[in-house]
C-alpha cells in the first residue's frame, strides 16, 4: 500500500473528502517526524512505539576494492509493534500452525494417536 492508497483507504473508512486526509495524515506525519528528530518517543497504544536509537561509528569494507572504510555514527529510527498490533498480525497463526503439525493425507485425529 502506497500513500494515495493509505489516503483513500483512510478516506473511505472516516467517510471525510480525500483532500481533508491528505492534510491530516501528511500533518501527523510531519509531527512525528519532529518528535523523532527532537529525541523523543511517540507511543501510540495498541499500535506501537517510534523511538530513536544512535548507530555507533564502525569501520566497513568497499566490497569492490576491499578497502577499509569508516561509517559515521548516525540516529535511526525504530519502531516496535503494540500487543493489539501483533496479535492482529498473528491472530491466524494457531490454526497455520496446528495444520503445519499434520502429515499429509492424515486427519488432526490420525496425529493424535
Amino acid at each position: 500500500m502506497n500513500k494515495a492508497e493509505l489516503i483513500e483507504s483512510i478516506a473511505t473508512k472516516a467517510n471525510a473528502s480525500k483532500a481533508a486526509t491528505a492534510v491530516l495524515l501528511n500533518a501527523t506525519l510531519e509531527v512525528l517526524s519532529e518528535a523523532l528528530a527532537r529525541g523523543d518517543n511517540v507511543q501510540l497504544i495498541g499500535f506501537g512505539t517510534f523511538s530513536v536509537s544512535e548507530r555507533a561509528a564502525r569501520t566497513g569494507r568497499n566490497p569492490q576494492t576491499g578497502k577499509e572504510i569508516k561509517i559515521a555514527a548516525k540516529k535511526v529510527a525504530r519502531f516496535k509493534a503494540g500487543t493489539a498490533l501483533s496479535s492482529a498480525l498473528n491472530k491466524a497463526k494457531p490454526a497455520l500452525a496446528k495444520a503445519a503439525r499434520t502429515k499429509p493425507g492424515k486427519t488432526n485425529k490420525d496425529s493424535i494417536k
